[in-house]
């Protein structure tokens, strides 16, 4: 069975990584925090990375099948 991109479920993990982002942007974080936040979103990069990577997949092997058609007619 094909694993069904969740594009709510990433569209949550982008944005808590802009957070992320923009939390450690700031000065006002301690160490703790900071590293903390920064292995938070290295988890994140992480997971959106393999999701878009699926993604980029699922379009290439939908490419494929159009062009093996167009070829088909030709």
């Amino acid at each position: 069975m094909k694993k069904k991109i969740n594009q709510s479920l990433f569209k949550t993990d982008l944005q808590r990584l802009e957070e992320i982002s923009s939390l450690l942007d700031s000065s006002e974080l301690d160490l703790e925090e900071a590293i903390s936040l920064y292995e938070e979103g290295i988890q994140l990069s992480q997971k959106c990375l393999k999701t878009l990577t699926e993604a980029e997949l699922k379009v290439n092997e939908l490419k494929s099948k159009i062009d093996l058609t167009t070829d088909d007619n030709f």
